[in-house]
């Protein structure tokens, strides 16, 4: 007996969130997509319960990348999902899983293991950050409940729990009755938050120049000191570039695209293109790629907290940030703070910044090819199973038999091409951003998260527009 006849009792009964039965209206989509929105709102402002202060973010500068909130019931935020999105794509891509997703019982099954990895991942997340002091228990509380410190950590971690449970249902909510995807909506909504905080924010961009003019911030640019004030410190002047250079970078890449001519085979007339995208695989991969980062400091950090580390493996400041071994190494450059030896904001030799320069670069261009690669495949948007989609809807290559096979053969000279190089370039943009820097408390590569998937969004809003106003097409391509 294999695994599938063993897991699929357990697998095929995990909660799911209903089917929609034929067409939803665009309005009603929107209005579940914007009900999700205040939701994730709320919940990002429903303090945990029993916890003395506000705790400490175990994930450090990726918890606007995963979309938590440090010390509310969205502790996690899409973390345990992006881990197991993780897994399955690692598993897939070695074909462990047996699994064709173009088979109804193996895509039940599949959605299962999906939301199954989610739990389990919810527990390894969350019991060592309740349990390491992440999250400290308050003592009032447990006196009153006379629960005892336990008592009260079993609280905190029954409440983020069901803070990661809700996440997972939302974000399938999104994908079956809204826009676009729970993931990407959370993203959105955390960056953008952050983002006007570091325009409008108490000592962000505009205080910044208003001190900077008015004379209270000392800032001459004939000065190095002063110039560095200007370029990189309360001025922001790089940090707003950057910002404005990833969205313009970021929409024409979406718009750089081969496409590939389709005509209708029954229906004279009808004429349609299939875009292959620079950006094929979007920048959801990226997420993956950080989030594996992510875990990797996790781990880190709740070693050194537990059993302490050898100073090889990893030294960590006052501030829980590695600052010599292989963790420090490994570190992602978040800000420029983190590589400018020359301002004196880093206290490692040269060389150990270059390394570690080289090795985020490495990690993000190579990590960024080989999750677009699977992304695609998982996603079912590999050669094979585009052919057979545009074979489904009736459509063909114009000169090219109305065959899945022949189909198949012409989108092989673009599709994998495409997908390594859009997801290596990817990670160059995303390295790029954040040693550059960005305004606010917004790291480059949620930046380039937010515009990519706002850009997906908005295109998607138009089609579904399109959709709604012309019938027909909606029957014609599904």
């Amino acid at each position: 007996m294999g695994w599938k006849e063993t897991a699929e009792p357990v697998l095929t009964r995990m909660p799911s969130v209903t089917q929609p039965e034929g067409h939803i209206p665009f309005r009603r989509k929107l209005a579940w997509t914007a009900g999700v929105l205040v939701l994730y709102f709320f919940l990002t402002n429903v303090t945990l319960y029993g916890l003395q202060g506000t705790g400490s973010n175990p994930f450090g500068q990726f918890g606007s990348i995963l979309a938590l909130s440090q010390g509310t019931v969205l502790q996690l935020g899409i973390g345990p999902i992006v881990t197991a999105s993780i897994v399955l794509q690692l598993l897939g891509g070695a074909n462990l899983l047996g699994l064709d997703t173009n088979d109804p019982r193996d895509q039940v099954l599949y959605q299962g293991l999906q939301k199954f990895l989610v739990v389990v991942m919810i527990c390894i997340t969350g019991l060592p950050i309740v349990f390491s002091g992440f999250l400290p228990p308050s003592g009032d509380v447990a006196a009153s409940l006379g629960i005892g410190t336990f008592g009260v950590q079993l609280l905190l971690f029954a409440q983020i729990f069901v803070g990661g449970v809700l996440i997972l249902f939302m974000d399938e909510v999104v994908s079956k009755w809204g826009v676009g995807s729970g993931i990407g909506l959370f993203i959105i909504a955390g960056i953008s938050e952050q983002l006007m905080l570091g325009i409008f924010g108490q000592g962000q961009l505009l205080a910044g120049w208003f001190g900077i003019l008015t004379g209270s911030i000392e800032a001459s640019p004939l000065t190095a000191d002063g110039l560095q004030t200007i370029l990189f410190g309360q001025g922001q002047i790089v940090a707003l570039l950057t910002t404005v250079l990833i969205f313009v970078v970021v929409v024409y890449a979406e718009s750089v695209r081969v496409e590939i001519p389709l005509s209708h085979a029954r229906v004279k007339g009808a004429r349609g293109r299939f875009p292959v995208k620079l950006i094929y695989a979007s920048v959801l991969p990226m997420i993956l790629v950080r989030a594996l980062q992510a875990n990797i400091q996790f781990i880190g950090r709740i070693l050194n907290s537990q059993v302490g580390l050898p100073p090889w493996l990893g030294v960590y400041g006052s501030q829980g940030q590695p600052t010599g071994g292989l963790f420090y190494y490994l570190a992602p450059i978040y800000q420029p703070q983190d590589w400018q030896w020359w301002a004196g904001s880093v206290s490692a030799e040269v060389w150990q910044v270059l390394i570690r320069v080289g090795v985020d670069l490495t990690f993000m261009v190579v990590g960024g090819a080989i999750f677009a690669v699977f992304w695609v495949e998982t996603a079912d948007m590999g050669p094979e199973s585009t052919a057979k989609q545009i074979q489904n809807s009736g459509m063909q290559i114009p000169g090219f038999r109305q065959n899945p096979g022949v189909i198949e053969k012409v989108l092989e000279r673009y599709i994998p091409q495409v997908t390594v190089i859009g997801g290596a370039l990817v990670g160059v943009l995303a390295v790029g951003a954040n040693m550059l820097g960005t305004i606010g408390l917004v790291s480059g590569t949620g930046l380039l998260l937010t515009v990519s998937i706002t850009y997906k969004l908005y295109e998607e809003i138009a089609e579904e527009q399109l959709m709604e106003m012309h019938p027909v097409m909606r029957q014609m391509f599904g």
